[in-house]
């Protein structure tokens, strides 16, 4: 499986190089939070685009595609 990186993890990976173990460890939990963040944006995205056009049940299966897409993509 190849996954892609997104933006918060792209970042952490960049600034990781330069912390130190201490820092990286006070870091940690930001990191964490943030990648928390950037998903549920993505999930608010794909709910805002989706809702305009789908019925319920187009969107049950929608959201359980977008739940297989995320996993296979980002892990």
């Amino acid at each position: 499986m190849d996954n892609k990186q997104t933006a918060v993890e792209w970042l952490q990976e960049c600034l990781l190089t330069h912390f130190s173990h201490e820092q990286i460890m006070q870091f940690e939990g930001l990191f964490q939070q943030a990648k928390a963040m950037e998903k549920q944006q993505i999930n608010n995205a794909w709910d805002s685009g989706i809702d305009a056009y789908l019925n319920n049940e187009d969107l049950i299966e929608a959201w359980a595609g977008f739940k297989k897409y995320y996993k296979k993509t980002y892990g």
